[in-house]
């Protein structure tokens, strides 16, 4: 533990990179990878939980502006991250690393509740918990629910992995090839360049209570474990 620079994360994986090239869904071999290197992480004595995003299924702002009620909307989104957390977990477990899922939207049979006392127990016992199902409340996505349970939890940092991006931008690198990379900013900056990399919430979260962010391309093999140990990769964002 003392070659790591964050001993307790919250990893905030969306929805499409469990979906790989394939746009939709879960990618079999995809969602391997990352289980597996989570395990890395895992080995090394970090305490680990997970947000994983359901944008891979459905996006409550996409069904509204289809007509849907955008309540009842977000609800299905919740779903979404229930079942992709449920699949990380059976990945995760079948190499042999011990996991909770807990939900924010009760569902006994397959979950746990989301309670913080208990979360920070299995994470204190060394087991990776996911936490699906957003905050369990309509209009919040789940970095604000990234925010709130790294905050809960006193997690040290909280790792954003993105999709073939490596860092925070000026611009969408992939239209704008005059896009600069920037190598650290602050939340405020986030919010003052309006920089999209995370909603006002979570990064008013995130300001208020000291947390960091770590924007890196969960593409690259033992980038999470990189990012655990120190290595200056990405995009580091100060809490303050």
């Amino acid at each position: 533990m003392s070659d790591v620079k964050y001993k307790r994360i919250v990893l905030k994986l969306s929805g499409e990179a469990l979906a790989g090239d394939k746009g939709f869904g879960i990618n079999p071999p995809v969602i391997k990878k990352i289980a597996e290197e989570i395990k890395e992480v895992y080995k090394l004595g970090i305490q680990v939980a997970i947000v994983v995003g359901g944008g891979n299924m459905w996006r409550g702002v996409a069904g509204a502006k289809m007509g849907m009620e955008r309540t009842q909307a977000d609800y299905v989104g919740m779903l979404a991250t229930i079942m992709n957390g449920l699949s990380l977990q059976d990945n995760l477990e079948s190499i042999d690393v011990p996991t909770r899922v807990q939900t924010s939207i009760e569902m006994r049979q397959i979950a746990e509740p989301y309670i913080r006392r208990k979360a920070v127990r299995h994470l204190q016992k060394n087991r990776v918990v996911i936490f699906a199902g957003g905050t369990g409340n309509p209009y919040f996505s789940t970095d604000t629910t990234a925010a709130l349970r790294a905050a809960e939890v006193h997690a040290d940092a909280i790792l954003m992995a993105k999709n073939g991006v490596d860092g925070i931008y000026s611009a969408d690198p992939n239209e704008d090839p005059n896009a600069v990379k920037y190598d650290e900013l602050t939340q405020m900056d986030i919010i003052n360049k309006n920089l999209n990399v995370m909603d006002t919430t979570a990064s008013s979260l995130s300001m208020d209570n000291n947390i960091p962010l770590v924007v890196f391309n969960l593409n690259e093999n033992g980038n999470i474990k990189k990012v655990v140990q120190g290595e200056k990769i990405g995009t580091t964002v100060r809490g303050k």
